[in-house]
């Protein structure tokens, strides 16, 4: 059984606001976790009317205190949005009320527009300083040394945060995110559900330059690579009402290609008549690795898509109009996956 994740946009439909989005979310947590799912994590977006995880840190809190065993955790904050400082002690708080069920993905995108990212009072360039806010950060959170002399200690401490541990995972889209992780032997998270162009070259290279953190055993968090694979998966009864369902997806990729992103609309019954033949062309490409219809036709291409990328864990993203369709479709893949 390869072990299965959630990651929730925690979206916000058409004729709903954050005030109904976030109590559903809780309840897909609870059900994932009745349903066997290993994490459940949610994302950093900003100015998105239709994600309402803007406030990461806040809302895993919000689902920690919800459910009793899922790990929850972040896929992921935008480390560039912050100082690595204030993360830590925010996951250190999270890791202090909820021990043993807090995970760091951490990504350098900003996650918004450029005009958000200045109403976030970052600089664009702190992007290219990713490798180094990492480190940081994870020097925050790392265990104490009791042997340490005093003069070395760290000046600046997270409080909470230090000696937490919180687990990292170095997200990304590109093979850079591929090379840091390997390079920092930690966990690697690709996000081949809505960017799968280089998904295969990452995980060889990832997997062939991975190094444990041994020069620092306070650092180290694995002895060998471990990959998770995001994927779309919509899964219904039928392969006919899947299909439907999935034109949501569908328009909101489009919508997103037309700079126009917003909340999820209802399934429509011809996607055709929404798209244009480049829209379909682009939005098809970045959907590429998305898994629709009856049981039998989800359990065939998952069981194809793991065998492709030999992935050590999946991350499933369903984000639907219909939030009973969604909370079936992750227990249909739940049952899928006790067979793969």
């Amino acid at each position: 059984m390869i072990p299965i994740s959630i990651l929730d946009l925690v979206p916000v439909i058409v004729g709903e606001t954050p005030r109904e989005a976030l109590p559903k979310s809780l309840e897909l947590a609870r059900h994932a976790e009745r349903f066997g799912y290993k994490r459940f994590w949610v994302a950093e977006h900003h100015n998105m009317t239709g994600i309402a995880s803007a406030a990461t840190a806040v809302v895993i809190g919000y689902l920690a205190c919800g459910t009793s065993t899922i790990r929850l955790g972040a896929g992921g904050i935008m480390l560039p949005n912050h100082s690595p400082l204030v993360i830590a002690e925010q996951f250190g708080t999270l890791e202090s009320l909820y021990p043993g069920r807090i995970d760091l993905g951490l990504g350098r995108a900003p996650g918004t527009d450029g005009r958000t990212l200045r109403a976030l009072r970052r600089d664009p360039g702190r992007a290219d300083s990713f490798p180094e806010d990492v480190l940081e950060l994870q020097s925050y959170l790392a265990a104490v040394k009791p042997d340490q002399p005093r003069a070395t200690s760290p000046v600046v401490r997270a409080v909470p945060g230090r000696g937490t541990e919180v687990p990292l995972w170095i997200l990304g889209s590109s093979t850079f995110g591929a090379e840091l992780a390997a390079a920092l032997g930690l966990p690697y998270a690709f996000a081949s559900h809505f960017a799968p162009d280089v998904l295969l070259d990452a995980l060889e290279i990832y997997r062939a330059q991975f190094k444990p953190a041994k020069h620092n055993k306070s650092l180290q968090q694995l002895d060998s690579p471990y990959v998770m694979v995001g994927v779309n998966v919509i899964a219904a009864d039928t392969d006919k009402e899947a299909l439907r369902l999935f034109t949501t997806v569908q328009q909101s990729f489009t919508n997103l290609l037309r700079g126009s992103p917003g909340k999820l609309q209802p399934p429509i019954d011809d996607i055709e008549q929404y798209w244009t033949p480049p829209e379909k062309h682009h939005a098809s490409r970045m959907l590429k690795y998305s898994m629709v219809g009856s049981p039998e036709t989800v359990r065939r291409e998952l069981e194809t898509f793991v065998a492709l990328t030999k992935a050590d864990e999946l991350m499933v993203v369903c984000s639907l109009h219909d939030h009973a369709a969604r909370v079936r479709s992750y227990e249909i893949v739940a049952e899928i996956a006790r067979r793969l």
